[in-house]
């Protein structure tokens, strides 16, 4: 059995991203990569067999921090439908 299907599933609307590299540095560049994209970034350090490092990083994928804010707004279905007011 795979130890992931053992987890619990994160909360809806927030996803569990694992980062593995050989040094501590490499993981933590790529994790502020996501915590400029997605709010609410929760992060656990492990270390990994071979000296390497393990990072766990809980995101909220419906708040968008930083770039990606207007990146998720644009890639969504709009909300409303009909004419705006401006519309004919």
């Amino acid at each position: 059995m795979h130890p992931a299907e053992n987890e619990p599933l994160p909360q809806a609307g927030h996803a569990e991203i694992r980062i593995v590299s050989a040094t501590p540095e490499a993981a933590r560049a790529v994790a502020e990569v996501i915590r400029r994209c997605f709010a609410g970034a929760e992060q656990r350090s492990y270390p990994t067999p071979g000296g390497g490092t393990r990072l766990h990083l809980t995101v909220d994928t419906e708040t968008a921090a930083g770039p990606a804010r207007s990146w998720l707004a644009t890639s969504r279905p709009p909300t409303g439908t009909g004419t705006h007011a401006e519309e004919p």
